[in-house]
């Protein structure tokens, strides 16, 4: 699709209780790579392994053995110091649960992650609410989490994860905990937020009807991926 792959994952390997009765081996050499501007669906049974995946591609894991490479450089050997960093500016996460700080507005919860990155107060509110209309929530900047739907709170998440313009973004069931109806149209919000940017995305999801919505679909079973063929 694109020369440019903003995220590479070559041989991962990672297993739980190694050398024990219960050892679980997760992934078994797994290769994956996200091209700029794609946005791959990641399809897996529960217990497979996805959520495993995830972190180790967004540097919150590291694996047994393999590399993890974003935007062309191997992060390996990285210090935690600098994971933090490459977190921090160039991969934005989202979670099924929107895990918003209850006691900030919507705006706030946006504005805080642009703040650790050492971006202007001001500029920061602005951002957040770019972002926001983007979603159409801008009316409800000023609202707490509790004081929003379940749509708006996830909204506000994926607000916050683009706040300081990733170029990656790793989604774990991003609408897993909504209504069919209400998971279409936070989806749908979600894809407007990434084409419109030309974000790179991998979005874990059960859900096959928003799966081939993406550009291409890959699955995880038994620790190994296998590739479907784009759909754009």
């Amino acid at each position: 699709m694109n020369d440019v792959r903003i995220l590479d994952l070559k041989g991962l390997t990672k297993t739980y209780n190694a050398g024990k009765p219960n050892e679980v081996a997760v992934l078994r050499g797994v290769d994956l790579h996200v091209d700029k501007g794609e946005v791959v669906a990641l399809v897996a049974p529960s217990g497979a392994g996805k959520s495993t995946l995830l972190h180790i591609a967004g540097l919150l894991d590291t694996p047994d053995a393999g590399q993890v490479h974003i935007g062309g450089t191997d992060m390996t050997g990285l210090s935690d110091r600098q994971r933090t960093t490459v977190r921090r500016t160039d991969v934005g996460f989202i979670y099924q649960f929107h895990h918003l700080l209850p006691e900030f507005s919507a705006q706030e919860n946006i504005v805080l992650p642009q703040l650790a990155a050492g971006v202007p107060k001001t500029q920061a509110q602005n951002r957040a609410i770019e972002l926001l209309r983007t979603v159409g929530i801008a009316a409800r900047a000023d609202h707490r989490p509790a004081a929003l739907s379940g749509g708006e709170q996830q909204r506000v998440a994926f607000c916050r994860a683009l706040a300081n313009k990733p170029r990656l973004l790793l989604a774990d069931e991003p609408t897993g905990n909504l209504d069919p109806e209400t998971s279409n149209q936070v989806f749908a919000s979600l894809m407007d937020l990434v084409r419109n940017t030309g974000l790179s995305a991998l979005i874990a999801t059960h859900n096959l009807e928003l799966a081939a919505r993406m550009d291409r679909i890959v699955r995880l079973d038994a620790g190994r991926l296998s590739d479907t063929a784009s759909h754009g």
